[in-house]
This record gives structure tokens, C-alpha cells and sequence, in this order.
């Protein structure tokens, strides 16, 4: 809770930054930099975007992606639709990581240390208890074998990823390694545009509470099943 009115105070000062004004020179340095950052619209193009209403929504996001809401406010997704699709096939990949990394995070809080003590092994957390990371320490005492699984099998599915890039040629939907043993990704494109929506705001999501995790445990180093039990353990 102590991390909440911070964030809060944040995002009002991140909207007031880019909040325009109505005077006449400032109005023009402002129009000046929403063209920088978003892009200037095109002739008789006056559509703005979506997430940020007082910008012109960036040429490249037409909403004809999933997840496209037109927010790029510096420009990442490049100047062309490849460099477009690049970006979100990183995105994706991120998304995928954070997820899996906001659930293990606080779990390894919560059972390394009985299942350490369970089967005869030191905890791996830190000292106060916290997830091991690049602020929090504790990297040290993973071992090497770990590291080693873990490039494996980012190879390995990289590897799978490119193969279906090969394969599909145009076909090809950012994200697709070839992965779906339950079927969950639908065969009509209304629900592929659906599930990728889906995965892409619970990953949005994910890297923002995983981000949150890091400067909270760095900031109090208190973890964060410890600092927030209510989301972590029972309330009974």
C-alpha cells in the first residue's frame, strides 16, 4: 500500500506532461511535439487514438492488430509495418516471460523455504525472504545448472518459432511457436483476434505487476507476499 500513492502521483504527473494547451505558442510547441511522437496525421486523417485522445493516433496503428488501442507515445513500433511486426512479436515474448515470472515470483516466496527444508537443501531466497534478482541479490546461490536449462530452452524455443516463421511465410501470426497441446487458440480470425487481445492485455498487465514486484522488494526490502498478504495468502 506504502507503493500506491506514489504510482498514483506518477500517472497524474504523466498526464499533466503530456496534456495540451489552448495558448498560441505554446499550442503550436505542443502540436510540434505530439507530431514528433505520434506522428503527423495524414491529409484529411484526423482520427485520434484511442488511449490517448488529445494525440492523432500513429499512422502504423490502425486497430487492425490485436491489442491495438493506437498508444505508441515514443515511437517504438517504427517506421514501417516491418518494423512494426517486429516490435510486436517482442512484445508478445515479453508478455509471455512476465506472466510466468508475476506467478513464480511470489510463489518461490511462499514455498522455497518449506520445500528447501523438505528435502534437505538451503533456501534460495534472500535473507529477508525475498525472490532472488539483479537489486535483490541471491543470483549467486542458483545454481549453474539452472542457467544452463534455462538458455536451453529459450533455444529451443526460439528455434520452434523460427521454423514456424519458415513454414507459415505470410500465414504467420507474431507469437506462434508451434504451441498449443489444449487448443485453446479458436480456427476462425474473429476469435484469433480475440485470444491474441486476451493474451496481450494479461501480459500488458503481467509486465507492469512484475515491474512492480522489483522496485517494491528494492525500495522496503520487504517481500511482496509480505508487504500485500492480501493477495498472496488467506484472508481467514
Amino acid at each position: 500500500m506504502k507503493s500506491s500513492t506514489a504510482i498514483v502521483a506518477s500517472l497524474f504527473g504523466i498526464a499533466a506532461a503530456f496534456a495540451p494547451t489552448n495558448t498560441g505558442s505554446a499550442g503550436q510547441t505542443t502540436t510540434s511535439l505530439n507530431n514528433d511522437l505520434w506522428g503527423a496525421p495524414s491529409d484529411g486523417d484526423k482520427e485520434m487514438s484511442k488511449s490517448l485522445p488529445f494525440a492523432a493516433r500513429p499512422k502504423l496503428l490502425d486497430g487492425t492488430m490485436a491489442g491495438d488501442a493506437g498508444f505508441d507515445p515514443f515511437g517504438l513500433a517504427g517506421a514501417d509495418k516491418a518494423s512494426l511486426l517486429y516490435m510486436r512479436e517482442a512484445e508478445i515474448k515479453h508478455c509471455r516471460l512476465a506472466m510466468l515470472a508475476v506467478i513464480g515470483w511470489p510463489l518461490a516466496e511462499l514455498f522455497d523455504k518449506p520445500i528447501a527444508s523438505a528435502i534437505g537443501q538451503p533456501s534460495a531466497l534472500t535473507a529477508s525472504g525475498a525472490s532472488p534478482s539483479v537489486l535483490n541479490g541471491g543470483l549467486d546461490r542458483i545454481d549453474i545448472e539452472y542457467w544452463v536449462a534455462v538458455v536451453a530452452l529459450a533455444g529451443f524455443v526460439e528455434l520452434e518459432n523460427q521454423k514456424q516463421i519458415e513454414e507459415k511465410g505470410n500465414k504467420y501470426i507474431q507469437g506462434d511457436c508451434g504451441f498449443d497441446p489444449l487448443g485453446f487458440f479458436p480456427s476462425d480470425k474473429q476469435g484469433q483476434l480475440e485470444m491474441q487481445t486476451k493474451e496481450l492485455k494479461h501480459g500488458r498487465l503481467a509486465m507492469m505487476a512484475i515491474l512492480g514486484f522489483v522496485v517494491q522488494e528494492a525500495l522496503y526490502r520487504t517481500p511482496v507476499v509480505a508487504e500485500t498478504p492480501f493477495f498472496f495468502k488467506p484472508i481467514f
